[in-house]
């Protein structure tokens, strides 16, 4: 129906178009347009179907400059592609052909490098890479580990500056240095780990000398020197081995903490220094005034009469020596029971006398030195004999000086007493007093009244000591009877 009213109307299509098309089959838009004629009435037609026809070729128009603003540049750009299209396409046909031509040696390339860089075979650059991922992903790990010489340094220098007091820090230091020894034992063929572990091994040198030092603390007390032993121990296990054939297990340690108290007494005693002095002044002024003495007693010329400084500075000497060596002792027997428990009488040779304050030679591996330690006498065994020979030297320097008789018996009172205290730790010296008194005779013009003063002191001291004793053991007794009920006492 289309077709033959298309025919009918095609005498009135403006000629001109050249793209007028003769038949309405292939377009759609036409027969549409033509079917919707059919239904529309002749009023239709003349009057209503020409405002729609402008309308709707206005809204094309419209439409149509609309775009052409908006794709002008596309369309610009478009025509100019198109214009360069048949230059382009040679050149695509021409690199076509060139990857075609390619495409077999990039893959033998690719099948190269799969085969060299396989995970199934050996590759330096594979195993460079493989250790800088590790590296990568254990950075943190690494970085703690390094930080560890610096941390155990810092926990030694904490210590160090607190003093034997610092519990937690000296605690942190060995559990540090065991962690990295325990690390060395794991990696020891790591150059890393190697070298934490060299520079730890300097900075324990660092709290050896620490601990060795806080042992000649002048105000170290029990706990403490167990505390500084134990970690001693810890930190220097070789000087823990036992060095004789007694049954001791003090080891080293033991000769280390007598030296150290040792050399912590005469610090203290050295600060008796200015009532030394005045001690040799008149000591000097003696020897000068008083003559080589005579089997005749009048004839002295011009006897000696001083002593007074001589006198104050033995009871000074005499208070801190009873004092210190007594804590030096008791000390040393609590810390190492066992070697106490072994003590004998057979180094009372004064081994120490000697060599003084100087430090024990090193063991090494030298058969001869190994032989000596083996050798070598219980420490405390060799301690009290020296001590006693240490206060002798003094008494013999300047008690001849003290001629005062209630004087001098109020200093071997002193001796006395502090012979009794270290005999309460198996350290009694009061059979060598008579040593002390043979050595004063050469000393004095007056040694029969020092031996009848040494008598004398001696007498009421064993009878004080006896009255003492008894007056324990009644008072023992009578604690014993009412704990048990009745008992008799005698008058």
């Amino acid at each position: 129906m289309a077709d033959p009213l298309y025919e009918l109307l095609t005498p009135y299509i403006d000629s001109s178009s050249s793209s007028r098309p003769t038949s309405t089959s292939g377009d759609g838009v036409t027969n549409k347009y033509l079917e919707r004629l059919h239904t529309l009435s002749l009023s239709s037609l003349t009057s209503q179907e020409p405002q729609s026809l402008a309308q709707s070729s206005h809204s094309t128009l419209l439409s149509i400059q609309s775009l052409s603003s908006r794709s002008n540049a596309a369309i610009i750009a478009s025509s100019d592609h198109f214009a360069n299209l048949k230059n382009v396409l040679p050149l695509l046909a021409e690199e076509a052909s060139r990857l075609r031509t390619e495409i077999p040696k990039m893959d033998e390339r690719a099948a190269t490098f799969s085969t060299a860089y396989s995970r199934s075979t050996e590759n330096e650059v594979l195993d460079r890479r493989k250790r800088a991922l590790l590296m990568e992903r254990n950075a943190d790990r690494l970085s703690d580990v390094l930080d560890l010489p610096n941390l155990l340094s810092s926990a030694i220098s904490s210590s160090a500056a607190q003093g034997a007091s610092s519990t937690a820090s000296y605690a942190a230091a060995l559990d540090l240095f065991s962690h990295i020894k325990r690390l060395h034992l794991l990696y020891a063929d790591s150059p890393l780990i190697s070298s934490i572990y060299a520079q730890t091994e300097s900075a324990m040198h660092d709290l050896t000398s620490h601990l060795i030092a806080a042992l000649k603390s002048q105000s170290i007390k029990l706990a403490s020197g167990m505390r500084t032993v134990g970690w001693l121990r810890r930190v220097a296990p070789e000087l823990d081995t036992g060095v004789n054939g007694t049954g001791s297990h003090e080891g080293l340690l033991g000769y280390l903490f007598l030296l150290c108290r040792l050399s912590t007494l005469v610090t203290t005693l050295s600060a008796l220094e200015p009532l030394k002095q005045l001690a040799d002044a008149e000591t000097d002024t003696r020897l000068r005034k008083t003559p080589k003495p005579t089997t005749s007693k009048g004839s002295n010329g011009s006897a000696w009469h001083g002593g007074q400084q001589s006198e104050r500075y033995l009871k000074r000497y005499i208070e801190i020596f009873r004092e210190q060596s007594f804590a030096i002792i008791s000390t040393y027997k609590s810390i190492f029971p066992s070697s106490a428990d072994a003590q004998t009488t057979e180094g009372f040779k004064l081994p120490f006398k000697s060599a003084g304050l100087k430090s024990l030679p090193s063991l090494t591996s030298q058969a001869s030195q190994k032989e000596k330690a083996e050798n070598m006498p219980s420490a405390l065994s060799t301690f009290p004999p020296y001590l006693a020979d240490l206060l002798f030297d003094t008494l013999r320097e300047y008690l001849p000086n003290v001629l005062d008789k209630t004087s001098k018996e109020s200093l071997f009172t002193q001796v006395l007493y502090c012979a009794g205290s270290l005999g309460r730790l198996g350290g009694d010296f009061s059979l060598m007093l008579p040593m002390l008194s043979s050595g004063l005779k050469e000393e004095s013009d007056e040694s029969e009244d020092d031996d009848e003063s040494w008598v004398e002191v001696m007498r009421k001291h064993r009878e004080l000591a006896g009255r003492l004793e008894a007056l324990a053991s009644g008072v023992g007794s009578s604690k014993g009877a009412d704990k048990g009920g009745s008992v008799r006492i005698k008058s």
